[in-house]
């Protein structure tokens, strides 16, 4: 039995947390109390300094890195001898200064940011990648593999550069199917013809078939990963390619639709509401 504090059990991190209390003795915390009350089997921590002193691996899922440091730097002193496993989406510059903080502070610190969405996290298939040392990944391995498939990818940094690199085709691929359905709509033509003949190309992926009604009905209720989000994600994947000198001029044009929806009242709408960013404002 491993001793897990889980910290930030939001949107995802409920069923994460759900399938690691299987055989383990976990406690959770998050700042939102009534959030945990799906959670069963694990115990509720009334802060994050208690949830800390529990577990011998403490795993985050929260939302962004200023997140990460207001709930885990008042509480270095406590971590020596830990293990940090950090499952959100930061950037890479981000995580690695987190390692450093983890390490002085005498602990070990791995990035396991993960593809997928509550579906996934219910079922145990996330898409888990890795960026650590091998001795660490190898001691996280048997309880990240609760949560999905594992993939080690390098050191610390590699595997949150990797994840960026998916969510910015999430905007693109997204973006670029409400593009299209918006365009057959204004030339009335039956979406239902595009879709088929999309469905058999190698146009083809599976998010467009799960976003179609979405976008069709104009229903984002429920999401399983809200717009604000993927404003977050391609802001750190523009500010961390930028140095690289990229060309962002397409990752702008994203970033511009994906602002216009959240002005237009969709922050916490599924990301399908992208489609409401392509509308132009008839009055200008």
């Amino acid at each position: 039995m491993v001793k897990i504090s889980f910290l930030g059990t939001g949107l995802m991190g409920i069923p994460m947390a759900q399938r690691l209390v299987d055989g383990n003795e976990l406690i959770a915390y998050n700042r939102t109390a009534s959030k945990l009350t799906a959670l069963t089997g694990a115990r509720i921590a009334d802060d994050p300094g208690q949830a800390i002193d529990h577990g011998d691996f403490i795993f985050l899922m929260l939302s962004d890195a200023a997140a990460i440091h207001s709930t885990l730097t008042p509480h270095l002193n406590r971590l020596s001898g830990k293990t940090i496993v950090q499952m959100g989406t930061i950037a890479p510059e981000e995580s690695r200064e987190l390692e450093k903080l983890v390490q002085q502070a005498q602990a070990e610190y791995l990035e396991a940011p993960v593809l997928g969405s509550i579906p996934e996290a219910t079922s145990g298939t996330l898409l888990i990648m890795g960026g650590a040392s091998a001795t660490n990944w190898e001691r996280a391995l048997p309880l990240l593999e609760t949560l999905g498939a594992a993939t080690y990818i390098g050191t610390v940094g590699s595997a949150a550069a990797l994840k960026l690199a998916l969510n910015q085709m999430i905007g693109a691929l997204t973006i670029g199917f409400a593009q299209s359905l918006s365009y057959l709509a204004a030339q009335e033509v039956d979406y239902s013809k595009f879709m088929e003949i999309l469905r058999v190309s190698a146009l083809y992926a599976p998010t467009f078939d799960k976003k179609l009604n979405r976008m069709v009905e104009r229903n984002y209720a429920n999401p399983n990963f809200p717009t604000k989000h993927l404003e977050k994600d391609l802001r750190l994947f523009a500010n961390s390619a930028q140095p690289l000198g990229l060309n962002l001029a397409a990752l702008d044009g994203l970033r511009a639709v994906v602002a216009q929806s959240i002005a237009a009242g969709w922050a916490d709408g599924d990301y399908s509401a992208v489609l409401e960013g392509l509308k132009i404002d008839q009055e200008n």
